[in-house]
């Protein structure tokens, strides 16, 4: 058997078990050319299975259960039993927090063993997780500390955009204190080695932002293009990275979304996301690059307000199925 792609199933009070059912649902998985297996609570993905009207049968298949659920099966490693009836939308307890801690955790250690070939996660609750004992502000500095990675870069992609992030949670007015050119030039690197095993190209072209306006205008809006950036994109550049610029951020997508380049290196959070949102709102991915593992994930959080309305849609997480699907074919 092909190794499988693992989901893990995100917050149980959350918008994850249900859009794991709606695209089971709606087909999306059944074209897959690997197994799929979620990571979660039989109880609460049948749970989520009601919100739809669907009857739910769960069935033992060794040490997963199967879920048969409108014609369609769905594997799943049953790591919590939660009591599904006595749960909230919007409110994870601790125990929640501690099953989510203990899906991710399985599925990071699969993929390291190489019995999962990639892991895609629903969406957290960062307070949840926090109160259940863990330390880490999320999935990414989580998964990073497991794989015993220091650095990692957070990448956003879509059909038509791909942006990688140099710094990303962090308050605007840090920004220029924290860049440096060893963490630019490190974002290029791990950028160009992923898209070079994962996306099939033998030098992609990696488009690198300028912090200021009109790349600092020659040092009349700030002096970190000279001082920080172009020096770590001919550091690059001298390794045989096809990196440039610094460019404008303020012109450069669009001759990215035209495909003149492949990826696009931001300096900050919103740089990079306000346009890649604005293509990709729906069907983004979160992907982890830089660890030993394969790691995609929604572009989204978990929407307390739709849980439990079947309204929330799938089109983010059957797009990182599908990612994590492409990239693991080149393992």
């Amino acid at each position: 058997m092909r190794r499988p792609i693992v989901i893990t199933q995100g917050d149980p009070t959350g918008i994850g078990p249900e859009i794991i059912l709606k695209a089971l649902l709606d087909g999306a998985f059944d074209a897959l050319s690997r197994p799929l297996w979620v990571a979660g609570d039989g109880a609460v993905l049948r749970r989520a299975a009601a919100v739809f009207g669907v009857p739910c049968v769960v069935e033992s298949a060794g040490k997963r259960l199967r879920l048969v659920c409108g014609g369609r099966a769905l594997d799943v490693v049953p790591l919590s039993a939660l009591v599904a009836d006595k749960l909230i939308y919007g409110r994870p307890d601790i125990p929640c927090g501690r099953a989510m801690l203990r899906y991710i955790e399985w599925a990071c250690a699969e993929c390291l063993a190489g019995r999962a070939a990639a892991m895609v996660t629903a969406p957290i609750s960062k307070a949840a997780i926090h109160a259940a004992g863990c330390d880490f502000p999320g999935h990414t500095e989580l998964l990073a500390e497991r794989c015993g990675v220091e650095k990692v870069v957070m990448m956003l992609a879509g059909e038509r955009l791909k942006v990688c992030l140099v710094t990303t949670h962090l308050a605007l007015a840090e920004v220029p204190r924290v860049l440096s050119e060893r963490e630019i030039l490190e974002t290029i690197r791990i950028t160009d080695a992923a898209f070079r095993r994962f996306f099939d190209l033998e030098r992609p072209r990696i488009a690198v932002l300028a912090l200021n306006p009109h790349a600092g205008e020659q040092g009349m809006f700030g002096d970190e293009e000279p001082r920080l950036i172009a020096p770590a994109i001919a550091a690059a550049r001298a390794e045989g990275i096809a990196a440039s610029g610094p460019h404008s951020a303020d012109t450069l997508f669009y001759f990215a979304v035209r495909g003149e380049y492949d990826a696009v290196v931001c300096m900050y959070h919103d740089q990079g996301l306000i346009p890649l949102k604005l293509l990709h709102f729906e069907d983004g991915v979160n992907v982890t690059l830089g660890l030993p593992i394969i790691r995609t994930s929604v572009d989204h959080g978990t929407a307390y307000d739709l849980a439990g309305t079947g309204k929330a849609s799938a089109a983010s997480l059957v797009a990182a199925v599908r990612l994590a699907e492409k990239m693991a074919a080149h393992l």
